[in-house]
């Protein structure tokens, strides 16, 4: 009886600190608080690197502390990227067809249109001349080359971002024809989120399904969050006339209508979208994401700003809720493939730092 109800007061504190009074919340989205907050966090993960600074994991991170540069317009925050840029001698990854090892990409041509300093573009010139000029070798799992649904938000931004800078078709064309493989290999027309790769599909002919506890397929929550912040950055830099703008459009209003049915009670969403019972605590860099997107949509006219915003607000505050005292992202799954439970507080990763400053840099846009 008394373990009964130790739980029951645990949840009523859990709930209770969740759902805070109108006027506590408030604090949240003041432009002083937002801009405070990104500092803190992006202040502690620069002082905490982790992984080589080429590495997806930091191609994310690193769209996070541009988007905070935006936003602050802080000298620091452009010596940091500048160092890592310098560190990297502004080259992509090692891989010459692995979305990840462009994502780093982004951040680079970000810098090279305030600056205008070549050498911050020209080896991924170089690489993407490369990359359209050596067949790609599919074999299994890997039969196209953005075979798994996070190289969506790693390799389509930096291509259109080249498009747009050099108003260069070809970055389009072959944005597109990649994305739309992909879109077809992985796109759940019932759910309408992507499978993280084939090995998640149902009915694919030599695979065996993959099930969660309920009996409902596995969708991950960070997987598809990269998705949507790969469509937000594409469709930020796309063309309002641009042929094949309607494609992404459509696949983000159709995303974003699913996301916003998977949101929990304290405004995060849960490792696996369609299974929140068996994965208990919200997620950070899968939230992040969404919140980015949904905000982003918000602010751009695409997404309904009455069905959408109370959506927003309650994730802003459950990530909020999320930084630990010192500064860091915690709740964050850890490098994986799959929805899993291997976090807590103390977990942190640099992509979920990136989320976290690309969601306040959409928020504090908002017109509330």
């Amino acid at each position: 009886m008394n373990k009964l109800f130790s739980t029951l007061l645990i949840l009523l504190l859990t709930v209770t600190h969740t759902i805070a009074s109108p006027k506590d919340n408030k604090k949240y989205f003041k432009e002083s608080y937002i801009k405070k907050t990104m500092k803190k966090a992006l202040d502690w993960q620069l002082k905490h690197p982790k992984h080589q600074l080429y590495d997806w994991t930091n191609g994310a991170f690193y769209a996070g502390v541009f988007a905070a540069y935006e936003t602050t317009q802080s000298p620091k925050i452009w010596k940091a990227m500048y160092e890592m840029g310098e560190a990297n001698e502004w080259k992509p990854g090692p891989r010459l067809h692995h979305a990840d090892d462009h994502a780093i990409c982004q951040t680079y041509i970000d810098m090279y249109r305030i600056s205008g300093e070549k050498k911050m573009i020209e080896p991924f010139q170089e690489t993407f001349e490369k990359f359209i000029n050596t067949p790609y070798k599919g074999e299994g799992m890997h039969k196209i080359t953005w075979w798994w649904c996070d190289a969506l938000f790693m390799a389509p931004p930096a291509f259109v971002k080249m498009g747009v800078t050099f108003q260069d078709d070809k970055y389009f064309e072959w944005n597109d024809k990649l994305w739309k493989e992909c879109y077809d290999l992985l796109w759940d027309k019932e759910h309408h989120l992507y499978a993280r790769d084939m090995s998640y599909k149902w009915n694919e002919p030599g695979i065996e399904a993959k099930k969660e506890a309920n009996g409902k397929k596995i969708f991950w929550s960070r997987g598809n969050g990269w998705v949507m912040g790969g469509l937000v950055r594409v469709l930020s830099e796309l063309p309002a006339d641009y042929p094949n703008r309607d494609f992404y459009v459509t696949n983000f209003r159709e995303m974003a209508e699913s996301i916003l049915a998977l949101q929990q009670e304290d405004g995060l969403w849960r490792a696996s979208l369609l299974d929140p019972a068996s994965y208990p605590g919200g997620e950070a860099s899968g939230s992040g994401f969404y919140t980015y997107a949904l905000a982003w949509g918000i602010n751009n006219g695409l997404l309904d700003r009455e069905k959408y915003l109370p959506a927003v607000e309650k994730a802003w505050i459950g990530l909020n809720s999320l930084i630990q005292p010192d500064g860091h992202v915690g709740w964050c799954q850890p490098i994986g493939a799959d929805p899993k439970k291997n976090f807590k507080a103390e977990s942190w990763e640099v992509y979920g730092t990136g989320a976290f400053l690309l969601a306040g840099s959409e928020v504090i846009k908002l017109d509330r």
